[in-house]
């Protein structure tokens, strides 16, 4: 049996629909014709984060940050290289809750960096904090 997962495209935010055994196969979204499956986070708005979370059957997972804030800075290039360990996992977002302060606060985010695992639009998990890549790997993969 063939069986399927909904992914969001990481650059025009389209819906499509894998094969699970091609996701390792460097698939191509059906709209952009760019790569789904990146290696790098995504930067979300308002409109995408929609998407991304009701839409994809992927796990996404999101780092709600702001540019003020000094331990997202630091967490940031370790976020990027736990995005590309765990590009067969998960896709991993970012949401500036700066910007868009009206798509964090129905998730009650209180402290910054605050990472949430998201599964066919429901939160699954959360923590506060930043984290050395190491951890936010072992973080994931424990969730999922």
């Amino acid at each position: 049996m063939n069986e399927t997962l909904h992914c969001v495209c990481p650059h025009c935010h389209s819906t499509n629909r894998v094969p699970v055994q091609k996701l390792t196969e460097q698939p191509v979204c059906g709209h952009c014709k760019e790569a789904l499956i990146t290696g790098k986070p995504v930067v979300l708005d308002q409109d995408s984060f929609a998407r991304h979370i009701q839409r994809s059957q992927f796990p996404v997972v999101v780092d709600f940050w702001a540019p003020w804030c000094g331990p997202c800075q630091m967490m940031a290039p370790a976020f990027a290289e736990a995005a590309e360990r765990l590009k067969f996992k998960a896709q991993l977002c970012k949401l500036d809750t700066e910007a868009h302060p009206q798509t964090a606060a129905p998730y009650g985010i209180r402290s910054i960096p605050t990472m949430a695992v998201f599964k066919e639009g429901q939160e699954i998990a959360r923590v506060s904090g930043a984290m050395p890549v190491g951890e936010i790997v072992r973080w994931v993969e424990s969730v999922l």
